[in-house]
């Protein structure tokens, strides 16, 4: 009997914690810029330090007056329909972040309890901030510390790295797989071109009758001269066989302003509100650009 009064107990506890965990939608979100234009994250369940909202805030606020570019941040424990690329982009969609004329709104969506982080781009960004920069911020400065619920050392990293793009103080993150896939290719293609070059003055130097590489030039003479193109004929003998030959090749003639040579083988707003208050969102549009990690 006492067991079974234990279980329904905890049972009940449990039932009540599943019951207050709000679950968001996106017109529940608290858009704290609206009251304050100098505020950008929006952090109702507290998730985040108040030191670390407001160095957000400050670097968003340092963002927009230099660049005009608008962020929102959202930190919430649980989204409505658990899909982060669909909350993150309605989010940025239906309060018209950035600005009408320039589409430069983003939104950056962290939810602990879909253990999840989302960028969303306007229009605008999607070359400044394209998939997979947003993709290499989040799993560069970001994953690994929500990952061990370093939710504030996460976020300041991730907001630094996405001023720092957006800006232009900061290269952005680059792919180190991709880089040195790049380096290995263009390393393969120097030494491909490096031996085509080595293997065509191998061919040309070596005696076409024994295949010794011991010939000399022995005489050469023009045989004909048309449009500005000389036609050179060169002798070799073979100093191991005494076998003799031909070869052509051509020369530009600029009457005589010049002469290059070629071997021819030859038989071989947003709005910004008063103050400090009343802030606004311009109307930018989003169109399904951004990128999500899950930790």
């Amino acid at each position: 009997m006492r067991y079974a009064l234990l279980s329904l107990l905890l049972f009940l506890f449990c039932s009540l914690s599943v019951a207050e965990a709000k679950v968001y939608r996106v017109e529940d979100v608290p858009m704290v810029h609206l009251a304050d234009r100098t505020r950008y994250v929006s952090n109702p369940d507290g998730i985040l330090s108040s030191s670390s909202v407001a160095a957000i805030d400050s670097l968003l606020f340092a963002l927009e007056e230099n660049t005009g570019i608008q962020v929102v941040v959202a930190v919430l424990g649980n989204v409505d329909g658990g899909d982060c690329f669909d909350f993150a982009y309605r989010l940025g969609k239906e309060n018209g972040v950035g600005r009408k004329e320039s589409d430069n709104g983003l939104v950056v969506l962290l939810s602990t309890g879909e253990r999840c982080v989302q960028f969303a781009t306007g229009y605008g960004l999607e070359g400044i901030m394209p998939d997979a920069i947003c993709k290499r911020i989040q799993q560069q400065y970001m994953v690994e510390h929500f990952a061990n619920g370093d939710w504030d050392t996460g976020m300041v990293a991730g907001m630094r790295a996405v001023c720092g793009v957006l800006d232009g103080t900061m290269e952005p993150p680059a792919d180190d797989e991709v880089d040195m896939v790049f380096i290995m290719l263009f390393v393969v293609c120097v030494f491909a071109v490096i031996l085509f070059f080595a293997l065509i003055v191998w061919y040309f130097n070596r005696c076409p009758k024994c295949g010794k590489h011991n010939i000399r030039s022995i005489g050469s003479h023009t045989v004909s001269d048309v449009n500005g193109y000389s036609v050179l004929e060169t002798t070799y003998i073979c100093k191991h066989c005494g076998h003799t030959f031909k070869r052509r090749s051509s020369t530009v003639n600029n009457n005589g302003r010049g002469q290059g040579g070629g071997v021819i083988i030859g038989g071989g707003g947003f709005g910004r509100g008063g103050g400090s208050f009343g802030g606004s969102f311009g109307g930018g549009r989003f169109g399904g650009g951004g990128a999500g990690s899950r930790f």
